[in-house]
């Protein structure tokens, strides 16, 4: 006889948006507290699960849901557009609700069915301000006292911004790295290379913050559509070309608009 019971262990969800991939738990229900050992046990892509990011779902109290950020290294993110969209995608068919309420610790974030399989996340207006960021120093964040001269923004986490004539040239695996480290980045950063192709298009490459090289990322997107169009690269509404895929990113009034596809590839169990 077949047994139907539930397996003991911690449930999680796989998500990925354009290849960022995410474990996803649930923690609305009674599961493990997740702590910095244990989000990278299930980051290595050898004896884990493997993720780029990992995100807890907890019950809130002012809106539909409350999500907390983990980085593979164990380090807490308090953004990662990616995967609100995956989340709010799933939250939304689970419900039957059209629209969320999200918060983190960026703060609250709306979410819609963008219709076609798309998913659109407004990720709150970018953080300007050298201290918001946040810089060492008090520092031009357009074009920041680095070689290539990039920009700073701050979208709920910190970024560098590389435009370039050419994003396939350089070679993320060291000069990610390098520049995540900064001095002039207290809380690391993240480090992208892009190469405006057009008025409204943008090819972008991304090393992530606590993750390394990865296929995409939301609020990378929103943070190199922010620079451009502050440099006049751009207008506000840009398509972003990623490695995964591609995003469209709009500045509006009320904030930066991220829409895209998502994916909730399989669910699985994590032995304790």
């Amino acid at each position: 006889m077949q047994d139907n019971s539930p397996l003991p262990g911690l449930p999680f969800m796989k998500m990925h948006g354009l290849g960022n991939d995410f474990v996803v738990i649930d923690a609305r229900r009674e599961v493990p507290e997740m702590t910095p050992d244990l989000a990278r046990a299930i980051a290595d892509r050898h004896r884990g699960v493997g993720f780029d990011q990992l995100a807890t779902i907890h019950a809130s109290a002012e809106a539909d849901l409350h999500l907390v950020f983990w980085n593979a290294d164990g380090s807490r993110s308090a953004a990662c557009g990616n995967a609100t969209r995956c989340i709010a995608a799933w939250e939304m068919a689970r419900s039957g609700k059209p629209a969320l309420d999200l918060t983190t610790e960026r703060g609250r974030l709306a979410a819609r069915d963008a219709g076609d399989g798309l998913v659109a996340v407004n990720m709150g207006q970018p953080q300007l301000d050298w201290h918001e960021i946040p810089l060492a120093r008090e520092t031009d964040t357009l074009e920041l006292p680095i070689e290539g001269a990039p920009t700073a923004t701050g979208m709920g986490n910190p970024h560098c911004s590389f435009f370039v004539a050419d994003a396939e040239a350089i070679d993320l695996d060291s000069f990610g790295p390098a520049h995540e480290h900064h001095p002039l980045f207290p809380e690391r950063t993240n480090v992208q290379v892009a190469q405006v192709t057009g008025p409204d298009r943008i090819r972008m490459r991304v090393w992530e913050r606590g993750a390394g090289l990865t296929l995409a990322s939301g609020s990378s997107s929103c943070a190199v559509a922010v620079a451009a169009a502050r440099r006049g690269l751009t207008s506000r509404a840009v398509t972003i070309n990623l490695d995964g895929g591609t995003l469209h990113i709009d500045w509006r009034e009320d904030g930066v608009w991220m829409t895209g596809p998502t994916a909730h590839v399989f669910d699985g169990v994590w032995r304790l």
